[in-house]
C-alpha cells in the first residue's frame, strides 16, 4: 500500500495512545499510517449503563461501517470491547502481544476490596466487575461509573467512590501510577475476555501486510479460546462472563465464569489442552458451564 495506512480510532486518550503505538509498529516496519478519529455510540451515551444503551458493540459499531465503506484500512479496538461476531466482510487480522489483563481496585486508602467496610461505595458498570465485586464482599454497594480513565479517577479523588475497578492494561498504557492499587488474583477475578489485548480489525479480503506483521501468536492463540467460549455462551454485556487463557509452552489454560449479577451464582470451570486447539477448548469449556447451571443463569437474564 503506497498511501498510508488510515487506522479508525475512538477519541479517548485510552484509545488515541493504543493507535499511536501500532501507528508506531507500522512505521518500524516502513508502513506511514495516519490516525482518522472516529465517535462512536458508545462515546455518546456516556450517562448510561452500556447494557442499557444496547452493548459493548456499540464501541466499534461506528467504526466497522468506516472500515467497510473504506474510509478506513484497519481499526485498534481494546479486545474486550469487541462483540463475538464482526461485521460481515471484517476479521482480525493481528493480536500484538498482550498486556496485563488482570483488573485493579483503586483506593484512597490502601484498603483491599475484600476488607472494605460495609456500604463502602465502589464503581464500575462491568456486569462481570459487579457479579465478582459481590461475590468478594457481599456488603460493599456497587454504584454506576462510565466515562474514560481520567474521568473515572477524577470521581474517585473528589471522594464519590471509596473504590473504582479498572483494567491493569488501560493504566499501564496511559503511565498511569497510583499509591494504593490492589492487582486481583485472576484465578478468582477472572478478566474480561480479551481484557489486556488489542485487536486490529481490517476488511477480510484486504490485509496489509504490515499490519498483519503485528500479530503475535501466543495472544491471537490465548485470545482464540476466550473468543470460542464467548461465541458459544452467546454472551453480551448483559451477561456477566469471564474467561482468561494462559499458554506455557504448547500447552494452554483457560479459566472461565458464568455468573448472576448479584454474584450469588459463580460458575467457574477451567480446562487445559494443546494450545493448537485452543478454540475447541474454549467451546467445550462453555457447554460444560452452560451445562452446570449457566444456562439457567442466561435464561434468567434473558427475560428480565
Amino acid at each position: 500500500m503506497s498511501r498510508p495506512i488510515r487506522i479508525g480510532t475512538r477519541g479517548s486518550a485510552l484509545a488515541l495512545t493504543q493507535s499511536r503505538w501500532t501507528q508506531q509498529q507500522l512505521a518500524v516496519r516502513g508502513q506511514a499510517a495516519e490516525l482518522v478519529t472516529i465517535t462512536t455510540s458508545g462515546d455518546r451515551f456516556v450517562d448510561r449503563p452500556l447494557s442499557a444503551v444496547g452493548g459493548k458493540g456499540l464501541f466499534v459499531k461506528e467504526i466497522e461501517e468506516a472500515l467497510s465503506d473504506g474510509r478506513i484500512d484497519c481499526a485498534v479496538h481494546s479486545m474486550k470491547d469487541v462483540p463475538g461476531e464482526l461485521a460481515p466482510g471484517l476479521t482480525i487480522a493481528a493480536v500484538p502481544s498482550r498486556e496485563d489483563a488482570r483488573d485493579v481496585v483503586l483506593t484512597r486508602t490502601g484498603v483491599a476490596l475484600a476488607a472494605l467496610p460495609p456500604e463502602s461505595r465502589v464503581g464500575t458498570t462491568s456486569l462481570r466487575r459487579v457479579a465478582l465485586v459481590r461475590a468478594a464482599n457481599p456488603a460493599l454497594a456497587i454504584a454506576p461509573l462510565r466515562g474514560n480513565v481520567d474521568t473515572r479517577l477524577r470521581k474517585l479523588d473528589a471522594g464519590e467512590f471509596d473504590a473504582i475497578v479498572l483494567a491493569a492494561a488501560g493504566l499501564n498504557r496511559l503511565g498511569i501510577i497510583r499509591d494504593h492499587v490492589e492487582h486481583l488474583d485472576p484465578v478468582q477475578f477472572v478478566p474480561a475476555i480479551g481484557q489486556g489485548a488489542l485487536a486490529i480489525e481490517t476488511r477480510a479480503d484486504d490485509i496489509p501486510a504490515a499490519v498483519a506483521a503485528l500479530d503475535d501468536p501466543a495472544a491471537r492463540t490465548a485470545v482464540d479460546a476466550e473468543r470460542a467460549f464467548l461465541i458459544r455462551v452467546g454472551g453480551s454485556c448483559h451477561t456477566p462472563l469471564a474467561a482468561h487463557a494462559t499458554l506455557t509452552g504448547d500447552r494452554l489454560h483457560l479459566r472461565a465464569v458464568i455468573a448472576s449479577p448479584d454474584g450469588r451464582q459463580v460458575i467457574r470451570g477451567e480446562r487445559t489442552g494443546a494450545a493448537a486447539d485452543a478454540a475447541t477448548i474454549g467451546t467445550h469449556l462453555a457447554d460444560e458451564l452452560l451445562t452446570r447451571g449457566g444456562d439457567v443463569i442466561l435464561q434468567a437474564l434473558a427475560s428480565s
